[in-house]
């Protein structure tokens, strides 16, 4: 089990994303995948209030709805929820009164009396920094959120907010969710990782199989009559990325482990991080995600894997 940050959050080192519940899975299927998860050893849950509101017939909030019922109905223990806040359609941005309202709603649709992991989703220009800092800090205060985290937040931004909360003696935010994988490495690792080690953050990167590209099932760039979600990872089957595949997939072997299990595996054994996020629209993807909490690459593969990586940076 690991820690996240200074919290006494105590995960497996995976995280499920919550992002297709609602959307590409069912509510059947949800609870499927959160009940392989689950008894897989997997308690870490990512998900924001805005999912799924981009899917007609959609309002958001329907991955928070589904995972309330699962946890409803299953009473699971010890288990981490983490949510967002900023984008759902009736609580965009993060004023201080928009942050409660949106607490409060995340909190019904959980059932939930306290979020785990609460995330400023996307940076707000609009609002003063100092207005959500202090609006993080009064839920926390009020027992709504236990601990405070960001999410797509430049290194500038972050070294802010903590500067803020430490004048102000608000909770220091405990984790960071960036956009990290074996193809898009660079900022992050120059500029959010030294933040994260300075203040004793950790990472829980989304995106950590580039939309389906590490999974090895792309090694095409003719996608045609796939999804869009297909074509995305398809611009990655560059001979670089093709390369890349090739490289996990050999050091998969090693261990008798997947493409993506050991994709995963290589982001976990990164400095900071402490839970990829995956998410599974079927039940049979659950358990090459669950694999990956326990494959321990050795120094020398997490070394190739990144060497063959610089060359697919995108």
């Amino acid at each position: 089990m690991t820690r996240i940050g200074r919290s006494d959050l105590d995960i497996l080192p995976l995280s499920l994303g919550g992002n297709v519940f609602g959307w590409t899975a069912d509510r059947e299927t949800s609870f499927a995948v959160l009940d392989a998860f689950h008894s897989g050893g997997g308690n870490f849950i990512d998900t924001a209030d805005a999912y799924s509101a981009w899917v007609p017939g959609n309002s958001g909030g329907e991955s928070e709805t589904l995972i309330g019922e699962w946890l409803a109905s299953r009473k699971p223990e010890n288990v981490v929820v983490a949510t967002k806040v900023s984008q759902h359609p009736e609580f965009r941005g993060l004023s201080a009164t928009n942050i409660r309202a949106a607490a409060e709603a995340s909190l019904t649709r959980l059932g939930v009396d306290s979020i785990d992991l609460y995330y400023a989703h996307f940076d707000d220009a609009e609002t003063p920094l100092e207005e959500t800092v202090a609006g993080f800090a009064d839920l926390v205060r009020d027992g709504l959120v236990r601990y405070v985290a960001v999410s797509n937040y430049t290194a500038a931004r972050i070294r802010e907010w903590i500067s803020l909360a430490e004048a102000s003696g608000a909770d220091l935010p405990v984790a960071v969710q960036p956009h990290y994988n074996l193809v898009h490495r660079t900022e992050v690792e120059s500029e959010i990782v030294p933040v994260a080690e300075q203040h004793g953050m950790s990472l829980v990167p989304y995106y950590a199989l580039a939309s389906g590209f590490l999974t090895g099932k792309y090694r095409s760039a003719d996608t045609r009559g796939d999804s869009p979600r297909a074509e995305g990872a398809a611009k990655l089957a560059t001979p670089a990325g093709l390369a890349l595949i090739d490289a996990l997939e050999e050091v998969g072997d090693a261990h008798g482990a997947s493409i993506a299990t050991t994709a995963l595996a290589w982001l976990r054994a990164q400095p900071t991080v402490a839970a990829p996020i995956a998410s599974a629209s079927k039940v049979e993807q659950v358990a090459d995600l669950l694999a990956s909490a326990s494959l321990e690459l050795t120094a020398d593969e997490v070394a190739h894997l990144s060497s063959v990586s610089e060359a697919a940076q995108g």
